[in-house]
């Protein structure tokens, strides 16, 4: 299980890049596995990078990196290269990957043993290979919703990562330095952990139940306690949206006061506001799901697709079949 000491030095660990991978997400699970070698001046990680066809792979900022495998060249067993853990590695369009031989391969190291785990999007990688049935996991925020959709069976959290059993997922972007630290310190002490985390200029480690978004005050820049828990009955209640009324009464104010309260520190009315949400929420399914349009409609509220696509119109410029075929 991915953080139990395996009593093997150096520990060897796979990243398989999916096309337009995440490099935060790579980097910072890659650094702190260098920097424990170097600060305990022994080789206790190695890492071996992986591509489909041992070509290379291009992440989302255009950047390209040669792996030293093609799935081909690795397995678990005896015959090949041996490698305990695997971790993907992906980012914009995971949700579209579809590679057979990938899902395969993937499913042929689990009967094998190795532990596998997925960083930012791969979670719908792994999902679509069938190795997170009756596991919970997490993947990037902006990503959760459309999962939700697309694997209604999976439980999903927004924490900044998961373990379960042989199966670990990550949020992605610095939340993948939290998870490595995790592992170093349960296969090798605090002390060198946090040796680790200081080189890395972190203030503190997080832990895996850690939330990935900011606290809503924080995002907003305001303080005030009824427009925030307003919001958020908003943020919670967008398949079946709360009239100005009900939300007023929810948090104890009245219809007039919870717009003057949106006025001021949000800009614009709580209605402009609760639809610019369930707009967001709808573009998301759009491009990261094969939702029929009118299922995302009703996903976010809307009581047609017509009522939906002349309200997206308003807001994006272009239909959501527009905005689904262009990538908009």
């Amino acid at each position: 299980m991915f953080g139990v000491p395996s009593g093997k030095t150096p520990e060897a660990i796979g990243f398989f890049m999916v096309p337009s991978f995440s490099m935060i997400a790579f980097a910072s699970a890659i650094e702190p596995l260098r920097l424990a070698n170097r600060l305990s001046d022994k080789a206790l990680y190695e890492w071996m990078l992986i591509s489909g066809d041992g070509g290379p792979v291009t992440a989302s900022n255009g950047i390209s990196v040669n792996p030293h495998f093609a799935i081909s060249e690795i397995d678990s067993g005896m015959a090949k290269r041996q490698i305990p853990t695997l971790i993907l590695v992906s980012g914009v369009g995971a949700e579209v990957y579809n590679n057979p031989d990938t899902f395969a391969w993937l499913r042929r190291l689990d009967r094998q043993g190795t532990d596998i785990g997925a960083l930012c999007t791969a979670a719908h990688v792994l999902a679509r290979a069938g190795l997170l049935d009756g596991k919970v996991c997490t993947l990037h925020w902006e990503n959760i919703p459309s999962f939700r959709e697309t694997y209604p069976d999976i439980e999903v959290t927004d924490d900044l990562f998961e373990i379960d059993g042989n199966r670990f997922t990550c949020s992605g972007g610095t939340a993948a330095l939290d998870m490595m630290l995790h592992l170093i310190r349960a296969e090798h002490g605090e002390e060198l952990a946090t040796r680790v985390s200081e080189e890395c200029i972190l203030d503190r480690v997080r832990g895996g139940q850690d939330h990935q978004r900011m606290p809503l005050a924080v995002r907003l820049g305001v303080d005030n306690r009824k427009l925030i828990d307003s919001i958020h009955m908003m943020e919670t209640h967008l398949e079946e949206p709360l009239s100005q009324e009900e939300l007023a009464a929810a948090v104890g104010i009245s219809r007039r006061q919870l717009e003057r309260l949106f006025q001021r520190h949000v800009g614009r009315p709580p209605n402009r506001h609760y639809m610019q949400l369930r707009l967001d929420r709808a573009r998301k399914l759009l491009l990261q799901t094969d939702m029929a349009i009118v299922d995302v409609a009703m996903a976010c509220g809307f009581v047609s697709a017509s009522h939906f696509a002349k309200c997206y119109r308003q807001f994006y410029g272009v239909t959501p079949r527009q905005a689904r075929v262009n990538g908009l």
